[in-house]
């Protein structure tokens, strides 16, 4: 298979409240398709798609589940790789799937808003919490993940002030996307990068790398001043392991 040719769009999501749903990014297709994405307005720059997570990962010399236990009790896992894509049943969260495996990867936890919680320490965990964590995002619950799945930091603290003055931090209408693959950086049981596959509803495919950490039992999403969301055209799924719910 010819390795297909990427070019990478690099903001960060995270350096303004209202960031989560607005933006665009323009897919490499024959008909050069533009899609409505995840680039905040305005900004923008040519950069590599990270490979390690933007906040350092803690060793864990014994191999055991570091950072507390599970908040909802789901299993760890001595795994640090995903070479195939887990099989997973599918819920919709609003108009994207997502996968589900309640007493094994998560969500453990289902609130009354809806917003999806408790994943397990393991590299399946933190890939189903990434999935889970975007599809709220761009459903309505970007409030929700600001105060609840977000890890702390100076960054989230500024957004929970926001919040709190009663600015918009985003959670318009949905985008029309489906996940459809994914890689998975780096994993350690305190951090984890992984980068999701979206197709749009034209065809067009676009990818998300996503900084997780572990913390108070769950994994939270990474939202450092200097980085933390980084979305790449790409023209298709070669260099992704296959993996979707439609």
């Amino acid at each position: 298979m010819s390795q297909s040719t990427e070019s990478t769009t690099e903001s960060n999501p995270f350096t303004k409240p209202g960031f989560i749903i607005a933006a665009a990014l323009v897919v490499a297709l024959i008909a050069a398709t533009v899609v409505i994405f995840l680039l905040p307005k305005g900004q923008g720059n040519a950069q590599p798609a990270p490979t390690e997570s933007s906040s350092p990962a803690t060793a864990n010399p014994s191999g055991t589940a570091a950072a507390g236990k599970s908040v909802c009790g789901l299993p760890a896992s001595q795994e640090t790789a995903l070479g195939t894509a887990p099989k997973s049943k599918w819920d919709l969260v609003g108009t994207m799937a997502v996968p589900t495996d309640p007493s094994t990867a998560g969500p453990g936890i289902e609130g009354k808003d809806g917003l999806r919680s408790c994943f397990a320490q393991s590299p399946t965990g933190a890939l189903y919490a990434t999935a889970n964590i975007w599809a709220a995002s761009f459903n309505g619950y970007a409030k929700q993940v600001y105060l609840e799945l977000a890890a702390d930091s100076p960054t989230r603290d500024k957004a929970v002030k926001a919040i709190n003055e009663g600015k918009d931090v985003g959670g318009g209408s949905s985008p029309k996307l489906q996940i459809a693959g994914f890689i998975i950086h780096s994993y350690t049981p305190t951090a984890a990068v992984v980068e999701l596959a979206f197709k749009t509803e034209d065809g067009g495919y676009g990818a998300l790398s996503t900084s997780l950490l572990w913390e108070s039992g769950d994994w939270k999403l990474d939202m450092p001043a200097a980085g933390g969301g980084t979305v790449r055209q790409i023209s298709d799924l070669s260099s992704f392991i296959s993996w979707t719910g439609v």
